[in-house]
Parts: C-alpha cells; structure tokens; sequence
C-alpha cells in the first residue's frame, strides 16, 4: 500500500497538481474555505481530497459528487493511486451502500448522503474537511448542504474546513457568499487548464428532423424519432473519420435505447451508461475492465459531464439536449423536462474529447443555434420541486428555509407548494416547524410523500412488504400499458429487469431497517385478511400520492383526479369499472402512471 503522503511526493502528471502547496497552506489555518476552479481533465477531484487529508493532520475528509456513480468512480480511482482496495484509506457512502472503515481518511459521498448525516449529528464528529465537488452543477441537495455547512460553521465548528470546485462563472458568486457567511474571504485558487487541442465541428439537423415535437401516436411532445435517427447517423459518420471511443450525450435511456438500436457498427462495442444500469454495469464501462481490442460507443446521459473520465474517449458527439427538474407549482407536480442545453453544460461534455489527447466533438445543432443557447443552465432551487428541501430545513430548525445562506433564493409560489403538502402529509406545523413525523420523515432516503407511505402502510401490510412496495414506487416505472400492479406482481415474484429487480430489492432492504419505530419496537400490525398484492399497491400509491385518486367519467375511459386533473388510459387497457371492479383505488393505481 502507498500513504497519501507518498502519493503527493510522487503525484501523477495532473495540472492541479502546481496548486497543491496552496491547497496545503490554506487548510493549515482552521476553519479555512477554499474554492478551486479548473477545467475538466485537471484532476482535482483526484489530487485535492489527497492533499487536504495531509494538510490535515487526523480526521477525515468528506468529499461530495453529485451523483452515485461519480462517487464510486472517484473512490476507486483515488485507491488505485495508493494501490489500496475502496474502503481503505479511501471509501465512499451511497444511499445503501457504503465501503468505509476505521482507517478511512477520504469519504465519497453524495450530497443526500452527507445532509442526512448532518441531520443526525451537526457536530460532524472527526470530520476535519467537507469539499463540494463540482459545485457549479448547482444540486438542489448540494446547495442545500453548503447552506447546512455554513450553519455548522457559523455555531458549532469554527475548525471545520470547507472547499468547493466551481467553474469560473459560479466563482465570484461563491466567494462571496462563502465570506459573507464566514466572515473572511475564502482562498481563492485557480488551475490553468492544460487541455489537448479539440476540433469543433457542428451537425446540424435537416429539415424535419429537429430535436423537439411531437414524438409518438399520442401526441406528447417530447425528442422526436428523426432527430434520434440524425444522432446516430453522425456517430457512424464520426467514427469514420476519427480514432478513438465515442461518447454520445442523450438526455435520458429512452433515446439511449433508440439510437442504440440504430447502430449497427461492426467491430464496435455499443454501450449504455446511466443511472439505471446497475452499479456492476456502470463501473465496468468506467474503469474499462471489459475492454478489448475493439472500438467502443458509449451512449450516456448526464452522468458522464463531470467527475468522470471514461477510459479512452477521443471523440463526443452531443445532442445538445438536457433533462432538468421542472415543478407544476400550481399544480404541484414535479417532473422531468426535456430542454436544450446551456453553452456550460455543451462545453462540460466537449471537453471529455480532449482529456487524453486531441479530440473532436461534434454538436447536432447549427453553429448559428449557438448563441441562442443559454449561458448557464438554471439552478435546481428556482426549478425543482422544494418538498424535501423544506423539509430538511424544517428539522433543522430554519423554517420556510430562512436563516440559511443560499446562493440564490428559492422562488416563494415553489415555496408555499411545498409548505402545503408537507401540511397535508402533516410533517410541518402551521408555524413551519417539523413535526416528530416530519422528523422521521426527513431520515428517510425517499421523499416525504414515499416515507408518509411507507410509515403508515407498515402495521397494515408488514414493514417488509411496505418497504418494497416503496421502492417500486420511487422507480418512477413506465408501466406497459400504465397496469402498475402487473409490474408489482411480477417483482414479486422476482421477474423482469433484473437491474431494476436490484435496486429495489437494495432499497427495500434499507427502507425496512429505517421503517422501525425510534423506541426499536416493531409497528404493530393491524388485524385483518392480507390485501392482494394490487390493493397493497393501491394503499401505498394513495398514501403517497392522495391526488392520484381517480374517479371514471360516466361512459368513457378518462378519469378525474382527486387534484382535479385529467387522466387517461391506453386504449388497450381495459377499465376496471367495465370489468365489473369499480374501485376508485385500482383505477388510480391504474391510470395516475399515465396522468
């Protein structure tokens, strides 16, 4: 095994590596805050953990990435530098799973994990230094825990150091922030990007085939197919004239599996990468332990932007497309939005084509769409639903998320949503302040509408059958034909997906640990004859989601919601009132998918 101070007298040829002595310096003063900007590809999320846990002499160093397979990625490629194992010197907590141990000096963590941490013990006892990698993504959750940080700091640790990497754009924004919560000035650090040359080239959709319109029978509005067919056509027309694998950026797996599909390619290895994959999946097209000879095409979503070094990438192709949260305030549904991508995010993913040496991207879009592109993508506090974030402030103790330092404000109307339905969920007070169930609530690795359910179905249905019921919920599944409660028996049974299969299996499994009473008292458990596995779902769906509540129309297939939407079922589903089964329960079940 190689210590961390051997690593950094002998560090890898990285541009970050030139700043490292200023990095050290200004971590030996207590209760420092750093903020450290780089391009991709200057290894600082492989060298600064490093360098703070000697700066800091004892202690661990708690590093966030914003999402699971990032933080895995970094663990392992810190620990391969110390030819160590993850869990040594170097591991990581994901929600359920984590591989650390008492000799454990730098901690990957995502930022869900390192609030619910602070919730439990704001102390953060042995914990010397919290770095917020990749700050510039601006995370809901990651703006968030700096707010809960700055709190910590501000009263309970004055030693605690704090280091963000931003881009230059979000740096003198968080600087200041940082001093004015602090009451000093951070130190301000940037590394020069030492980037290989990257050729630009544009590919602009024909007539007829632009990104966005209606995209299937239906009539939703969404990535239309013949753009999909133009993504994949220039990756065959790119790899003819370029060496090296292909990154293609989509905005989720529904295109990753259309353009896969249309992409024939002898002698090319085509492979997908998201969250969905399972973490074996994920880690084997990361760490390249599967490679042959052969070319590969990876077709990724977000998750490979930042943090993430795919082995061997020397061309990107972007579709210039991103999925970002959106919430209906009035309405107040949360959801997914397909939107173009910033001119930020774009030159994120262009930038992976030359971390190796010079590459080439290529952009689906006209040059003259460029400038039309928004600099920045919006932060997640003015656009997503505010729910678990009122919440987690609510427990502790900053109600309607005052007192806290953000760097920009969340909007009221998102705000007074959220206030409302935590009401209804009864987890916040008319005063704001977290209820003793809206405690709970805020421990749970789920949102708060998933734990009211989870809680409240347990003594009905067995903790154990709650809990999986939960995380097949929170999959967010598109049920063939919107029968939810096929997709439920059929798990059951241990049949479908088996990545799918996995995870909620992982999850159950947590969730069930969690669902146990404070005193350590199993719930106790109504009487009565077990519900099928459908009513069990329509239980657990209602609890979660009481506007999914659906009542038919006389004499046709639409429903109305309980929250006085609409809702729909495909026509080749057949109504549970026609078959003589008119429960208000099962049609929601049923149809709220679709809605």
């Amino acid at each position: 095994m190689r210590a961390l101070d051997e690593l950094l007298s002998d560090p890898p040829d990285l541009p970050v590596v030139a700043v490292l002595d200023q990095v050290a310096r200004a971590a030996a003063s207590p209760g420092a805050s750093l903020v450290l900007t780089a391009p991709p590809g200057t290894g600082k999320t492989t060298m600064l953990p490093p360098a703070l846990a000697c700066a800091l002499a004892g202690g661990r160093v708690v590093v966030t990435q914003p999402r699971r397979v990032a933080v895995r990625a970094a663990a392992r490629r810190i620990a391969a530098l110390l030819h160590e194992d993850v869990g040594g010197s170097v591991g990581y907590s994901v929600r359920g799973d984590s591989r650390t141990s008492p000799s454990t000096r730098i901690e990957m963590v995502t930022p869900g994990v390192l609030l619910r941490r602070l919730q439990r013990d704001p102390d953060l006892p042995g914990i010397r230094a919290v770095v917020l990698d990749e700050f510039h993504e601006r995370q809901l959750d990651t703006d968030l825990a700096l707010a809960l940080l700055l709190d910590v700091r501000a009263g309970l640790r004055e030693d605690l150091v704090l280091a963000l990497t931003s881009a230059t754009l979000e740096a003198e924004r968080t600087g200041a922030l940082l001093g004015a919560a602090t009451g000093g000035g951070p130190v301000r650090i940037n590394v020069p990007g030492v980037l290989h040359p990257l050729d630009v080239r544009w590919a602009p959709p024909p007539r007829g085939a632009e990104a966005m319109g209606v995209s299937g029978p239906d009539g939703r509005i969404g990535v239309r197919r013949e753009f999909l067919a133009h993504v994949a056509r220039t990756v065959r027309a790119t790899a003819a004239g370029t060496h090296g694998d292909i990154l293609v950026f989509l905005p989720g797996v529904r295109e990753i599996e259309q353009v896969r599909a249309q992409l024939g390619m002898p002698g090319v290895d085509v492979l997908p990468l998201h969250g969905s994959l399972s973490p074996a999946d994920q880690d084997r097209v990361l760490s390249g332990s599967d490679r042959s000879s052969r070319r590969r095409v990876v077709l990724s979503t977000a998750i490979a932007e930042s943090s993430l070094t795919v082995p061997g990438v020397r061309v990107v192709v972007d579709a210039a497309l991103s999925r970002e949260p959106r919430t209906d305030v009035a309405r107040g549904i949360p959801m997914l939005v397909t939107v173009p991508a910033s001119r930020a995010r774009c030159e994120q993913r262009a930038g992976r084509a030359a971390r190796l040496g010079p590459g080439v991207a290529v952009r689906c879009l006209a040059e003259a769409d460029w400038a039309r592109r928004p600099i920045q993508s919006r932060p997640e506090i003015q656009t997503a639903d505010l729910t678990d974030a009122l919440l987690q402030c609510s427990a502790w103790g900053s109600p309607g998320m005052s007192g806290l330092s953000f760097l920009d404000p969340p909007p009221r109307g998102a705000l007074e949503a959220a206030g409302s339905r935590l009401r209804s969920l009864g987890a916040i007070d008319e005063g704001g302040r977290a209820t003793p169930l809206g405690w709970r609530l805020a421990m749970l690795p789920v949102g708060p509408p998933a734990g009211r359910a989870l809680l409240e179905s347990a003594p009905r249905l067995g903790t154990r059958r709650a809990a999986r019921l939960v995380a097949l919920l929170e999959e967010g599944i598109r049920a063939p034909g919107a029968d939810l409660g096929t997709v439920a028996r059929r798990a059951a049974r241990g049949e479908g997906d088996p990545a799918l299969l996995s995870r909620i299996r992982e999850q159950a499994r947590r969730l069930e640990r969690l669902a146990d009473p404070p005193d350590g008292r199993a719930p106790a458990t109504t009487r009565g004859p077990s519900p099928s596995e459908e009513e069990a779902l329509a239980l657990v769906a209602a609890l979660a989601h009481p506007g999914w509540l659906a009542r038919r129309r006389p004499g046709a297939d639409r429903y109305l919601l309980a929250d006085g939407m609409g809702a729909v079922l495909p026509p080749r589903v057949r109504s549970p009132a026609r078959s003589g089964s008119p429960s208000p329960s099962s049609s929601a079940v049923r149809g709220a998918p679709t809605a």
